[in-house]
């Protein structure tokens, strides 16, 4: 078993048992390796980020002002216009409602890979499996809002192609594309914050002063860079399940 973190030897001391119980109530695929901390790092990082994410939420609806907007409106009403903006460019006039799903999920991701760089504290999105959950999320989201505005049969068509006669062709290879898109979003995401984390560890412990802030700044950059790219991606995704055909 991994070292565990503060947060998470705390949170399995307060809701292991529950938990644990939860998951041996499961099929045995979900019982946990280790039943005495059945929570691991990269979930207890999960439960930092959303927590502070539902903090970040309620300062700043406390804080909503027609009269004198602050300084934390300004910048919460710059992100949605920012995120609203590349919808209706991407997806058209109608974008309007995908806009809170695609906000999420750019600032779970951003946080998710900032926190890292706080002392005892790890990015989760380092771990295969955070990405994986976002990616599996954005696909069945898109998804459903696909059936849902053209209906089962009209998009289930989408992926026979516009040639009839290819419909046999196309169809495994316009699942298999789709499928890939989840692989393709888990691993650009993983791979990126895996190896920045890993760069900086090392040279923190190669040389302790002065270069490192070097790599903590790149390793800022990817982040935001990585979060923007997995919501940009999840929007094109989205553009393309709900267009109608002309």
């Amino acid at each position: 078993m991994n070292e565990q973190l503060w947060i998470t030897a705390l949170l399995n001391k307060v809701l292991g048992g529950p938990v644990n119980g939860l998951l041996q109530a499961l099929p045995p695929a979900f019982h946990p390796a280790h039943p005495e901390a059945p929570i691991t790092n990269s979930v207890a990082m999960q439960f930092v980020v959303v927590t502070l994410l539902i903090v970040i939420f309620l300062l700043v609806r406390s804080r909503l002002s027609v009269e004198k907007p602050g300084g934390v409106q300004h910048m919460a009403e710059m992100f949605h216009e920012f995120i609203s903006g590349q919808g209706e460019e991407i997806i058209g006039h109608h974008s309007g409602r995908f806009a809170p799903f695609l906000g999420a999920l750019f600032l779970f991701i951003l946080v998710s890979n900032l926190i890292g760089l706080i002392p005892g504290f790890e990015s989760p999105t380092a771990s295969v499996w955070v990405p994986l959950g976002c990616a599996i999320v954005a696909f069945i989201y898109y998804n459903a809002h696909g059936i849902r505005e053209q209906g089962v049969l009209a998009y289930l068509k989408h992926f026979l192609g516009p040639v009839p006669l290819l419909a046999p062709l196309m169809l495994p290879i316009e699942i298999i594309s789709t499928l890939a898109r989840v692989m393709s979003l888990t691993v650009r995401l993983f791979a990126n914050m895996f190896a920045g984390d890993m760069v900086t560890l090392v040279f923190f412990s190669m040389i302790p002063v002065g270069i490192p802030v070097i790599f903590l700044m790149l390793h800022v950059a990817v982040s935001f860079l990585q979060a923007y790219i997995f919501t940009l991606l999840t929007t094109v995704y989205l553009a393309g399940a709900v267009a109608h055909e002309h």
